[in-house]
């Protein structure tokens, strides 16, 4: 054993910095180490409480020294973990060292679930090196496909300037409102990018920018790697399209038939809990989706160890109002509630679940548009026993609410509306709202007035 603590935070993203801090601060002379393989760790920045659930605030990435002179006993150890020993309470590290601990928690996070492996063409971006090798790959780039439909996906059709753009989407509907995003910016050509869910193309928008938008509806069927002679000797068909005249490094087919040529591949199709160095000769009980199953006080089904953000997944029974997503707003919420709960047995205090797992809120902007996403807002696992109300006002807000048996269960507000905590209240209050119909968004009736 090299050094023992009482406390063992692994990994330096927003939920194991959430939790090393809480920890830190309730015990002040406690001797408390946190593991993360770089020398930069994210941090919080301008939190702002927006109401009972709803909270914002910015990320940045700074150096660790940031905590060390705001805790004398906060150790950070530069490695990452080799292997955990979950029934001796010690780990080991790839630099060798052998750890101890009382009281552990894993935040080790989440790495990009790439469509297909091993591929050096197929870049995820997760973190800080990803994203730079991004950047460097683009700098060179003429074109680039993007597959997803996610935060990352909306992010990169936005901004990715000077070169061509292809989007492949499976569901434009799938998890966040690309189909409100698109309405609010259809023909407004000061946007970087005015996508259409009718046309496969559009026109070159300012800004010396030439975006193709690919919304492909029925999947991929094959990738074809290497170069242009491959593809003239596997293909001989009709479904060359003449666009990939040309060499290009990788290809992509679409079950459409169609194929196109571009420098890399960008795939934003999710990610996957990053457990790998913590599940050999341990006993942890995994959930559907290979996150480390946590229950209500955060513990996993190891004795002392526990685990937050994007690495576990919520075993308890959920509120009908929330869902797990890996966000950074969880991350920060799961931090947070894993340090009280370490606290609160160390102290052998009882503690419930935190007020923000009661309804699922995010807020974030794309296309410099605030968008606000409350409870069920696509209507996730309610069949079709439910209804929509949406407005719509070109150029400046869409708001789109999900009801079921007549209460509001779900809301997606993209602009600024200011409606978010009355909405918020009316999911949380469920006041049946049968009486209203569609009158519950008339731009005549002030709703946050109404029903303050």
């Amino acid at each position: 054993m090299t050094e023992s603590y009482k406390f063992v935070v692994v990994g330096g993203g927003i939920a194991g910095v959430t939790c090393v801090e809480q920890l830190a601060s309730q015990f002040p002379s406690a001797h408390i180490a946190l593991i993360t393989p770089g020398p930069h760790i994210k941090t919080v920045t301008n939190y702002k409480q927006v109401s009972r659930t709803m909270e914002e605030f910015g990320v940045e990435e700074r150096p660790f020294t940031v905590l060390e002179e705001k805790y004398s006993n906060l150790k950070f150890l530069q490695s990452a973990v080799k292997t955990l020993h979950a029934k001796s309470h010690c780990l080991e590290t790839t630099d060798g060292k052998v750890y101890g601990y009382e009281m552990l928690c894993i935040c080790s996070g989440a790495r990009p679930k790439l469509f297909i492996d091993d591929n050096p063409y197929v870049l995820g971006i997760r973190d800080t090196d990803s994203a730079q090798e991004f950047q460097k790959r683009l700098s060179k780039a003429k074109r680039i496909v993007v597959v997803g439909n996610g935060g990352i996906a909306l992010e990169l059709v936005h901004e990715v300037g000077g070169c061509e753009v292809i989007w492949r989407q499976k569901k434009p509907t799938n998890l966040f409102p690309v189909r409100g995003l698109v309405t609010q910016l259809k023909n407004q050509r000061e946007a970087h990018l005015t996508p259409s869910l009718q046309r496969e193309t559009i026109d070159k928008p300012p800004l010396q920018q030439s975006m193709v938008v690919l919304l492909a509806q029925t999947g991929m069927k094959e990738l074809i790697y290497k170069a242009l002679n491959r593809l003239r000797d596997t293909t001989n068909s009709s479904d060359l399209n003449p666009e990939t005249v040309g060499s290009w490094p990788v290809y992509i087919k679409l079950s459409n038939g169609k194929i196109y040529g571009c420098d890399f591949i960008v795939s934003a199709t999710g990610v996957e809990p990053n457990t790998e160095p913590f599940l050999h000769g341990n006993n942890f009980a995994l959930a559907s989706d290979c996150g480390l199953q946590v229950n209500d006080q955060m513990r996993t089904s190891e004795p002392d160890v526990y685990a937050a953000g994007d690495v576990c997944t919520a075993g308890w029974k959920h509120s009908p109002q929330w869902q797990q997503m890996r966000l950074w707003t969880q991350a920060r919420q799961m931090g947070w509630h894993a340090g009280r709960c370490m606290a609160a047995h160390v102290l052998s205090e009882p503690i419930e679940l935190d007020f923000c797992f009661e309804l699922f809120s995010h807020i974030t902007k794309f296309f410099s548009y605030k968008v606000v996403l409350l409870g069920k807002y696509n209507a996730q696992g309610l069949g079709p026993n439910h209804e929509l109300v949406v407005r719509c006002t070109k150029g400046r807000e869409y708001i789109k609410v999900v009801l079921s048996g007549g209460r509001m269960v779900g809301a997606v507000l993209i602009g600024d509306t200011d409606l978010e905590e009355t909405f918020e209240n009316l999911i949380l209050n469920q006041m049946d709202l049968t009486s209203y119909g569609e009158d519950l968004l008339n731009p005549d009736i002030d709703i946050e007035d109404y029903f303050d």
